[in-house]
């Protein structure tokens, strides 16, 4: 369990030091001062571990002596004090004591302020001795004016001239145990290296079994979610947990802290490449399932949003797991984090129809005003709905011709499905002739009333027949009912089959309906025509 909090804990700092700088504010607005380059490296707590081991696998005992709090640096005999102290600090880390992974270390200038240690120390080890760990400890300090870095503090240093043994020099022998790569034996290498491997080989075998022995029992593995998690999940955790064992038993073989330091800091990696792996696996699973749900409901147009989603999640689970693992690297991420953002924003000011497009596309999925196969009317246009993608919504007309609508417009036009109806309106209006009794009149209404309440595909709340008005040619009967049908063509039957009998029960009553009539009066006195006199001179000629 310790070993996992401590994996985890690895973890978390590789996380916060990929953040931005802006992120890592220490707690109280403390604001980290400058700092100026140093020669060595020791501008922060990793930089002088790093540089510390570096010096230890090169065998380079004068230059790791600069990485120990020395009161007089110039002094050769103060230096050769610390190169001792360099020795036996190698051999106390080879023999039991263990060093922070290089992503665990703090990667600022003023190093953790959330431990117990004063501001001015930091805890980047332990060391064991008599069976008892004591702590490796830097300390920040001024070489120079302006100058501060970190360095093995003298309480360190005591501890290594009290109980470190001063370890013997001599000569590289030539057999196979003496052989060093990278400034550790060849045996500790391969030692790290087989443990590794065996421990991955041992749970990814385990997994198989385990998913094996699902397959035997899992009838159908393609719509069993149990099936499709553990097979997208268990080969990435096999790797995982292998991580975890190198972690549990690299700190405690009797190996060379050289090689256990590097391949601890690279465990780290594969760790961060495992997670990324597993969420990979997750996000397609779990979006395969969520597909095949949408399509058995028939909600395809949801499909294209939820591959959408898929592709987003794992880009920015790869750019994620990438910047963690630069920065494991030892590569500085801010400047190309920044850089990415302000990309960004350039590339969402170019492609602001798209991204318009894009969230209406996801407004029109999630709300559902429409969906694929409803006939519907967007605006001015009437038709059944084809398709909806990410772009665009494709309706085909009754002319059979096919509207495309951008989704950024189609979100914001009114909607209106017809799909969606659960009854329809029947409200025809029903003109009786002119010329009969206000009885016969009576009688007529209450044979169209009598059909609406009779028929059973009309609604009985409200249904009802009466006289609306006087027309210009005709008694107006208004009809007000709801046929209780979903389905445009079985409604169109029966309001055929209502009118019908309405038509056969008024005529069998003997009243008819009323057809456009206009009746035209003419004065039947006869016309007058008075001649007048003409002028002399025509009567004359004739």
């Amino acid at each position: 369990m310790l070993v996992i909090k401590r994996l985890l804990a690895t973890l978390l700092m590789m996380t916060v030091a990929a953040l931005p700088a802006h992120a890592q504010e220490a707690a109280g607005n403390q604001t980290a001062p400058a700092v100026l380059a140093d020669l060595y490296g020791r501008e922060t707590p990793r930089s002088t571990v790093t540089g510390l081991v570096k010096a230890l696998g090169e065998r380079d005992y004068t230059r790791a002596a600069n990485y120990f709090e020395v009161t007089q640096p110039e002094n050769p005999k103060a230096i050769a004090a610390a190169s001792d102290l360099a020795r036996r600090l190698e051999s106390a880390l080879d023999s039991g004591g263990s060093l922070i992974p290089f992503a665990g270390l703090s990667n600022d200038a003023t190093g953790r302020i959330d431990d117990t240690l004063p501001p001015e120390q930091e805890q980047v080890g332990t060391l064991k001795f008599n069976d008892k760990s004591e702590p490796i400890l830097l300390t920040r300090g001024e070489v120079t004016p302006g100058q501060q870095v970190w360095r093995v503090s003298s309480e360190t240093m005591k501890l290594l001239r009290a109980h470190a043994p001063k370890p013997e020099v001599t000569a590289p022998a030539d057999n196979i145990t003496e052989t060093t790569v990278a400034g550790a034996p060849l045996v500790d290498w391969g030692l790290l290296l087989g443990l590794a491997i065996v421990s991955f080989l041992a749970l990814r075998l385990l997994a198989s079994l385990i998913l094996f022995s699902l397959g035997r029992v899992v009838r159908n593995r393609e719509q069993s979610a149990v099936y499709r998690f553990s097979h997208a999940a268990l080969p990435p955790l096999s790797l995982f947990v292998a991580v975890i064992g190198f972690y549990a038993y690299a700190d405690s073989l009797p190996v060379s802290i050289v090689a256990r330091q590097t391949l601890l800091r690279y465990a780290g990696i594969v760790a961060w490449v495992a997670l990324a792996w597993f969420a990979l696996r997750f996000v397609d699973a779990v979006s395969r399932l969520v597909i095949a749900r949408m399509q058995r409901s028939q909600r395809r147009q949801a499909v294209s949003v939820i591959t959408l989603l898929r592709r987003s999640a794992k880009l920015f689970l790869l750019a994620f797991a990438i910047v963690a693992i630069l920065d494991t690297l030892g590569i500085d991420v801010t400047t190309g984090i920044a850089a990415l953002g302000i990309g960004g924003i350039a590339l969402a000011l170019g492609a602001q129809k798209t991204i318009e497009n894009l969230v209406g596309s996801v407004t029109v999925i999630v709300d559902r005003p429409v969906q694929v196969g409803d006939f519907c009317k967007v605006g001015d246009v009437t038709g059944t709905v084809e398709d909806v993608g990410m772009r665009s919504t494709r309706i085909r007309t009754n002319d059979r011709t096919v509207v495309t609508i951008p989704n950024g417009n189609f979100a914001a036009l009114q909607i209106e499905n017809f799909a969606t109806r659960d009854r329809f309106l029947f409200n025809p209006v029903i003109r009786l002739e002119y010329g009969i009794s206000a009885e016969k009149l009576r009688e007529g209404i209450e044979i169209i009333d009598g059909v609406l309440k009779e028929h059973a595909s009309i609604a009985e709340d409200g249904a009802r027949a009466s006289l609306a008005a006087f027309g210009e040619s005709s008694f107006n009967v208004e009809i007000f009912s709801y046929i209780t049908t979903a389905d445009a063509a079985e409604a169109q039957y029966i309001k055929q089959d209502l009118l019908l009998t309405m038509l056969e029960r008024l005529e069998k009553a003997g009243i008819a309906l009323a057809s456009p009539t206009r009746t035209l009066h003419i004065n039947p006195s006869p016309l007058t025509i008075t001649r007048e006199a003409r002028p002399a001179e025509e009567a004359v000629t004739d």
